[in-house]
């Protein structure tokens, strides 16, 4: 199980007195609230109620439910085809699932995910959407990469033993046992790496089953890699990825976190690795979606909430509810290609196959929190490691903070948004849920008061985002041993929930060949 709140309140008051003592100014009251959008459209198939009769109906060659990356990357595949009779229906306002974007005070902002690792040749699928974007070209027989979107340095750094160091492993003070530790570990992930069982996107995800039966705690545990300054930095990097610790996630994705990507190297493992290349916007992951989006024109049907599927002999039945016309909509179409959250699948598809049901059960389910915070200026400059794209605080229970505005190439300082995320863990979803905005104000202002003792001064603003279920947990067994996506004649499933984790490769890829293939 994940951390729970108690400790989360715990490691908060620490933080808090912290900051205290450390001469912080005194927080000032803060404008803000939650960012639109929110749980309560969600939550209309959760709260039981009789639906009225369809007011209106429509058809379509396909019906895609649900518009997040893998919707998205089903409706590109089907335009390749040259298929352009279908709809899209997106329960928010705007497409992109958890990879939507905002602004805050005219500052393009993330309120999900943030960045684009540079794809392996093993995601095909992801490279060529990139060419087709102009953001990967081949120059004098060599693939290159638009460097104005790969994240410039400084990159990484980390907030431990009272001031800043780069790169996010910690490094400040440790000794010969850590070193030897890291040591260790990194030759377990390149021994793995080399065998090439670990791939983005999973292509044969029952060759993980020798590392899916066991938590990666248990995994460590066994080759006695106890390091806390090990432990913490990997705990780190699995609720970043996964939305849960160490404690919870498999092994094999713990593993696959390092094995599939750029290895793990320790800091006495020879010549120091280049930072691994990433693209990154202002908006973050948005960029993508609305660049997928923008084709899609009055196709695009958002404010719908997906309420039945009923697949029958000759065609499909999807039926929604219109939140602006608080109306229900019926769509008759030949195909579906449903890319919900499976939990969501379950709910709303009639005589749902079992393979839906049988992941719904199982799979758990992450919430998140992001908050966005304003800034007339960035955080004064202090000894160590400058201001880079992405800053943790060593200890925390949060996963730091990106800087908006970190790509921009005009030097002189000005305002800025610095975006902040959470993943509290399984047993905090109802405190996500419910308690208020302020709640999550004065938990960040606390927490990057510590580094930043000039926060109080410079911030105008914060907004709230939050995900009841933001992600799947790719607990022992999800991976490997769950059943894959099916096919029935009419009906194509598409969501990263498919996968057992959430990143933007594998949506991405499981919806092109949705509608590769619908």
């Amino acid at each position: 199980m994940g951390q729970g709140p108690s400790l989360i309140t715990r490691r908060a008051a620490l933080l808090a007195g912290a900051a205290t003592l450390a001469g912080c100014e005194r927080p000032r009251e803060v404008a803000g609230g939650f960012a639109a959008g929110g749980p309560a459209r969600g939550h209309l198939l959760r709260d039981a109620r009789e639906w009225p009769a369809p007011a209106v109906s429509r058809r379509t060659e396909v019906v895609i439910a649900g518009a997040g990356i893998a919707g998205l990357a089903a409706a590109r595949a089907l335009r390749e085809r040259r298929i352009e009779d279908f709809a899209v229906l997106e329960l928010e306002d705007t497409a992109g699932g958890n990879s939507r974007g905002g602004a805050l005070a005219g500052i393009a902002c993330p309120l999900g995910a943030h960045y684009l690792p540079v794809p392996s040749d093993a995601a095909r699928e992801v490279q060529e959407l990139l060419e087709e974007m102009g953001l990967r070209r081949r120059i004098h027989g060599r693939w290159q990469y638009d460097e104005r979107m790969l994240c410039h340095a400084p990159q990484e750094r980390l907030y431990v033993e009272g001031g800043w160091q780069e790169g996010l492993l910690p490094v400040a003070g440790i000794g010969a046992t850590t070193r030897a530790q890291y040591l260790r570990f990194g030759e377990e992930v390149e021994a793995l790496r080399r065998s090439g069982v670990f791939r983005i996107p999973l292509r044969a995800p029952r060759q993980l089953a020798p590392w899916d039966g066991e938590t990666f705690a248990a995994w460590l545990d066994a080759r006695g890699l106890r390091d806390a300054r090990l432990r913490w930095y990997l705990d780190y990097c699995c609720r970043d990825d996964y939305g849960a610790g160490l404690a919870t996630v498999s092994a094999a994705a713990g593993l696959h976190y390092f094995a599939a990507r750029h290895g793990f190297r320790a800091p006495d493992a020879g010549e120091p690795a280049e930072a691994e290349g990433v693209l990154t916007w202002p908006e973050g992951n948005a960029f993508l979606a609305r660049a997928l989006a923008a084709p899609l024109q009055e196709r695009l049907r958002g404010g719908r909430v997906v309420l039945r599927i009923a697949e029958h002999a000759h065609g499909v039945d999807v039926d929604a509810w219109d939140v602006h016309n608080e109306r229900v909509e019926r769509w008759q179409a030949a195909r579906c290609i449903v890319a919900l959250p499976v939990f969501v699948a379950a709910r709303v598809i009639e005589n749902a196959p079992q393979p839906v049901v049988e992941r719904a059960r199982a799979l758990r389910q992450a919430p998140w929190v992001v908050a966005n915070l304003h800034l007339d200026l960035p955080p004064a400059a202090t000894e160590g490691a400058p201001l880079s794209w992405d800053n943790v605080v060593y200890g925390s229970d949060s996963l730091g903070y990106v800087v908006a505005t970190h790509q921009d190439l005009n030097p002189a300082p000005g305002p800025t948004v610095l975006t902040w995320y959470c993943a509290p863990g399984e047993a905090a979803r109802a405190q996500v849920l419910q308690q208020p905005w302020t709640h999550w104000r004065d938990r960040v202002v606390q927490e990057l008061s510590v580094p930043h003792r000039d926060l109080a001064r410079h911030l105008t603003r914060i907004e709230v985002t939050r995900y009841g279920h933001g992600m799947p947990i790719p607990a022992p067994g999800v991976l490997s041993r769950l059943p894959g996506p099916p096919a029935t004649a009419r009906l194509r499933f598409a969501h990263s929930d498919w996968a057992g984790y959430s990143i933007f490769e594998e949506a991405f890829t499981l919806g092109h060949r949705a509608g590769g293939g619908a």
